[in-house]
């Protein structure tokens, strides 16, 4: 079983500590994924727009979350 899927079945516990530190851990993976898939789109040419229609966000929104990293 991978890490993720551990951690999505942990989320489900009954026991609250549990499922709270999953969703901690869960919401720092998407984190990641995130700006590792944000990166992989810019370097690849793509638009503030399309990785926001992706994403189902506004332009507005990922592009105050992610430029700022942008060298």
């Amino acid at each position: 079983m991978s890490e993720a899927t551990e951690l999505a079945a942990a989320a489900g516990s009954t026991d609250p500590r549990t499922g709270l530190r999953a969703v901690r851990a869960l919401r720092r993976l998407l984190e990641t994924l995130e700006l590792l898939q944000v990166d992989n789109a810019r370097r690849q040419g793509w638009s503030w727009q399309e990785i926001a229609d992706v994403l189902d966000v506004t332009r507005q929104a990922v592009h105050k979350k992610h430029a700022r990293r942008e060298a």
